[in-house]
């Protein structure tokens, strides 16, 4: 794969080059068993969960070096599975499986060939879109890989040492089991904290820097330079088709809207009447005008911060049939927890009104640490203080006024982003949907 650096890390950072100096930290590995006794390590615990972290550590037997496949015993003593090892990491083994088998060739092959199963046999996915995700962490039984399919090229973000030395072969047998051309490998530079390593992004030869897939009938570019983690939102997929049910001859105020797919949705699947998208991103906002131009979409694209947007709107008493609230992920770790569900409470407190009496809102949240009941209760906290400010009461406080809200549904991802049984924290997406009186 020829190497494009793009990171934020420069090149002259020493934690750049300690990777570069570790005697072959990130050298490919093959997924195939060799002959060499597997180290142990041995939990202090009972093992039936893809993470052992640290403190379940009791310790470690054979000397393992950092991506080495391991076996896993249980506080019994009782042989639990297998894992990759990395000493560096906060989460020293992650599993690959919980049998008495070391994972050779055939494991690998089989864990791909299932998640490619699920895609095409159960799900039916290549019959509505070429842009899906292929593999989905520990939903498909591969912790610390996520693999999204763009039309003919596979766009990997990588989150384990392991993993990474061995992602050459397992992209090589993705893509013929898929039938695409071309690779993308990125680790975000967040890793280094979590698991102890940096990569460049790497590219196949020849691969584009842009494609342009197709989903439910409308097209959408992905500009890979410019794009989040792997490069477009393939888990709001079937919310994007379920938001346009609501859109003819509607107006439609799409906030985050970044490439368009909410908006470009509601304009072409759902024949809105006028749709609106803001976003900070200037680039994005390029690729999203493009999206329309792609699909003769009426759509009005506005670079603005949502929160001063929202104000100016309320400002002016601006009110809308249907509005999307799909901001960025605003919790990343728990020391962001209380200042990010501050944030979402001020984004929907600032979205409420803006819905016309009995229209629609659809709120998201994309952070995994804001369990669903707490956001579903930060928004019903929101419409109680989203309407008209009222007079002072007799000890000086604003009275704000609320609006009704029937809660409707509630969904997630897309189906090709499965929750395994033993890791439920991996589910992340939230979207709550709305009639506002």
């Amino acid at each position: 794969m020829a190497r494009r650096p793009r990171s934020s890390v420069p090149d002259s950072d020493p934690r750049r080059v300690s990777q570069r100096t570790t005697p072959g930290l990130l050298e490919a590995r093959p997924l195939a068993l060799d002959d060499r006794a597997l180290p142990q390590v041995h939990a202090r615990a009972s093992v039936f969960r893809p993470f052992l972290y640290k403190k379940m550590v009791d310790r470690v037997e054979g000397n393992p070096h950092p991506g080495d496949l391991v076996g896993v015993h249980d506080r019994e003593g009782q042989l639990a599975g297998h894992g990759l090892y990395n000493p560096r990491s906060e989460i020293p083994v992650r599993m690959l499986d919980f049998g008495p088998i070391p994972p050779g060739e055939s494991f690998w092959q089989a864990r791909l060939e299932q998640a490619v199963a699920l895609r095409r046999d159960v799900l039916r996915l290549d019959e509505v879109t070429d842009a899906c995700r292929m593999i989905h962490a520990e939903g498909d039984g591969l912790t610390g890989l996520v693999v999204d399919r763009y039309g003919d090229v596979l766009s990997a973000e990588v989150f384990s040492l392991g993993i990474y030395q061995r992602i050459d072969e397992l992209l090589a047998r993705l893509g013929a089991l898929c039938g695409t051309k071309h690779t993308r490998v990125r680790v975000d530079d967040q890793v280094h904290g979590q698991e102890g390593f940096l990569a460049d992004e790497r590219d196949s030869p020849e691969c584009p820097a842009q494609v342009t897939v197709s989903e439910f009938g409308t097209k959408f570019k992905v500009r890979f330079a410019s794009g989040h983690k792997t490069g477009f939102f393939c888990d709001q997929r079937d919310n994007r088709k379920r938001l346009a049910e609501f859109c003819k001859d509607k107006s439609v105020l799409d906030l985050c809207c970044y490439t368009g797919g909410f908006s470009v949705q509601a304009a072409r699947l759902g024949q809105a009447a006028s749709v609106t998208g803001v976003d900070l991103d200037e680039d994005a906002l390029e690729v999203a005008r493009e999206n329309a131009r792609l699909n003769k979409a009426q759509v009005r694209f506005v670079h603005a911060d949502a929160f001063t947007y929202m104000r100016d709107l309320a400002r002016n008493a601006a009110q809308f049939d249907v509005v999307v609230l799909d901001p960025p992920k605003l919790i990343r770790s728990r020391i962001e927890q209380e200042v990010g569900a501050k944030k979402y409470f001020d984004m929907n407190r600032l979205a409420l009104p803006l819905v016309k009496p009995g229209g629609i809102l659809l709120s998201c949240s994309c952070s995994g640490l804001m369990p669903e009941a707490e956001f579903v209760s930060t928004i019903a906290s929101a419409a109680r203080q989203c309407g008209p400010v009222g007079p002072e009461d007799a000890s000086g406080r604003v009275r704000r006024g609320s609006r009704p809200v029937q809660f409707l549904a509630r969904s997630g991802a897309a189906a090709d982003h499965p929750v395994a049984s033993n890791c439920p924290e991996s589910e992340y997406l939230k979207a709550v949907w709305m009639r506002v009186g």
